[in-house]
């Protein structure tokens, strides 16, 4: 079920940049199967540099709140110490969207996934610096965490935020949001559970709707608008990009399905 709205949360920026053009795929890769027809991936490979603080974010928390990945079922009681609805993000960037959410409903578990160590290591500094209990991160490919970690059913919610929009025509197959793993995702949501993706790129999200759309599983909540969008969700937060876009003219699309 989705979050109630509780009280308004304050507005915290997000580092990761929403609105990046996408890199120039090689001619030789140009002629390459399909990604989701090789192998599904949900992440983008990204440089960066882990910082002392995050370095020492690693040894301080991250036995207590890094997943290591297994290609078994996992025992979400045992992973969190406590039942509890378990919510998956995929990609979470440098982790200050995730550790706002997860501050404001601690009664939720956070599943979260990403493969950028210093990303990773942010998000266990946020951890630490905020006190925070109900976020487990696996810094492991989300398909195959899907694939073998989680069972039918097992999900309250998905959250997909500002994934890689791949802006050129021909890139927009290498998008995230696609029918085959929409499908993954439906599968592993419990009956009313949600699925939200936000992004700043108005064609990826009129994707993001037929793609849903197109999954029997799937829902659009009441309260969307024609186009599909949804109202921005109390728990999101606000990021510097989206203010640069409001001034700007526009802002971020939220895509917002339910198990029916």
């Amino acid at each position: 079920m989705i979050p109630p709205r509780e009280t308004d949360p304050a507005q915290l920026p997000q580092d990761a940049p929403q609105d990046a053009a996408a890199p120039a795929a090689a001619p030789e890769e140009e002629a390459k199967p399909h990604p989701l027809h090789r192998r599904l991936k949900s992440f983008v490979k990204r440089g960066g540099r882990t910082t002392e603080g995050q370095a020492r974010a690693y040894e301080l928390h991250g036995p207590q709140f890094l997943l290591p990945y297994k290609a078994e079922r996992l025992d979400l009681a045992a992973t969190f110490g406590r039942e509890a609805p378990t919510v998956l993000e995929i990609g979470f960037g440098m982790g200050e969207a995730t550790a706002h959410i997860a501050g404001l409903m601690p009664e939720t578990n956070f599943l979260c996934c990403e493969v950028h160590e210093p990303g990773v290591g942010a998000l266990l500094k946020r951890i630490g610096e905020q006190g925070l209990t109900n976020i487990r991160i696996c810094a492991h490919d989300a398909v195959d965490v899907i694939d073998h970690m989680l069972a039918p059913g097992m999900l309250a919610g998905v959250l997909v935020f500002s994934p890689a929009p791949w802006q050129k025509t021909r890139h927009n197959k290498r998008r995230l949001i696609q029918g085959p793993l929409v499908k993954k995702l439906a599968d592993r949501l419990a009956p009313g559970g949600y699925l939200h993706c936000a992004t700043d790129w108005k064609p990826y999200a009129e994707q993001m709707v037929e793609v849903l759309r197109a999954e029997p599983l799937l829902s659009i909540t009441p309260d969307a608008s024609p186009e599909g969008y949804a109202p921005k969700p109390y728990y999101r937060p606000l990021t510097k990009f989206e203010n640069r876009g409001i001034k700007l003219g526009h802002g971020v699309y939220d895509v917002l399905f339910t198990k029916t």
